[in-house]
């Protein structure tokens, strides 16, 4: 869930803080896993630290970024430092390919699917809409430079153009999400409030510092005045939420 392309330094920095607050969150790695299906052997490409990567079978990292790869667990699976785009294994080498928020992040990202596609005859890719994303409170309310950010990023409509897709499935956010990536607190808006919080959360990374900073300025207020809550205290009643992350399920290249 980092970026494999040709700027591993991006990450270097903003990884630093990923053991502690992208811890994976079980009912999202049950639907990763659910979606690898019976794949005994798995490539998982742009792994960061490791937090999606199933129990079960061989599981080989592909990771550019040296920070990441320091934060994995003893027990983590081996890690070779590499880039999605040339992948080093051979045709077929394994039974899927994972890539898990990180496509957005490559710099060629058709390269990248492909590459996918070569090792494996699986692809499971988690990505979002970014049209949904666009109406979150967070990103429509307060930090509009995130959508247009976004637009240019090779998220769930690059990801179906290129590949094969079968299936593409829904993944709701929890409210208690354990893996802070961008979506995780709408349900806990403080968290935004973090500065350590929003360094593990690559949207914020790519804003300008001012516009954050104004940003969390207006939701700080906004939280001590009660004028968030009168708008989305209905969020309080919901156990998760459809913020535009999806699976994508492929065979192959288009």
């Amino acid at each position: 869930m980092t970026g494999v392309g040709t700027h591993p330094q991006r990450y270097d920095s903003l990884g630093r803080g990923y053991a502690r607050f992208r811890r994976p969150d079980p009912r999202i790695a049950a639907a990763i896993e659910d979606a690898l299906g019976d794949a005994r052997t798995i490539v998982d490409v742009g792994s960061g630290t490791g937090s999606y990567e199933p129990r079960g079978g061989r599981v080989v990292a592909v990771e550019p970024s040296r920070t990441m790869i320091d934060q994995r667990r003893p027990d983590a699976a081996p890690a070779v430092q590499g880039v999605a785009e040339r992948l080093p294994f051979l045709d077929g080498s394994f039974d899927a390919a994972l890539a898990v928020l990180t496509t957005h992040h490559w710099p060629d990202h058709r390269a990248g699917l492909g590459e996918m596609a070569r090792v494996s005859p699986r692809q499971v890719v988690l990505t979002w809409d970014a049209r949904i994303f666009s109406r979150y409170w967070l990103v429509a309310d307060y930090l509009p430079e995130i959508a247009v950010h976004e637009a240019g990023l090779a998220t769930l409509d690059a990801v179906t153009d290129a590949l094969l897709v079968s299936e593409v499935r829904t993944v709701p956010v929890p409210a208690d999400c354990t893996d802070g990536f961008a979506g995780a607190y709408w349900r806990r808006p403080d968290r935004y409030l973090d500065p350590d919080a929003r360094a593990a959360i690559s949207s914020f990374a790519q804003c300008d510092p001012l516009a954050v900073t104004r940003a969390m300025d207006r939701l700080e207020a906004d939280l001590a005045s009660g004028r968030w809550a009168s708008r989305h205290g209905g969020l309080a009643d919901r156990d998760a939420l459809d913020l535009g992350y999806r699976l994508v399920v492929a065979a192959g290249l288009r």
